[in-house]
């Protein structure tokens, strides 16, 4: 299923960015031990794909 056009996808996306800052603090706080993680948008762009993927979505290009 792809994502919807408009403020669905927006709504999609915040829940996503919501949903692996919640996830990426925990891990700082967990893993790293309170160290700050520089690499933190790879992190969070593999969450955020792990979780489209479980919700069975996808985001596509206009073709």
């Amino acid at each position: 299923m792809t994502l919807p056009d408009g403020p669905q996808t927006e709504a999609v996306l915040k829940t996503l960015l919501i949903d692996a800052a919640t996830a990426h603090g925990r891990y700082e706080a967990e893993e790293l031990g309170g160290v700050y993680d520089d690499d933190w948008p790879s992190w969070y762009a593999a969450h955020m794909a792990q979780a489209l993927r479980d919700a069975d979505r996808e985001i596509r290009g206009r073709s």
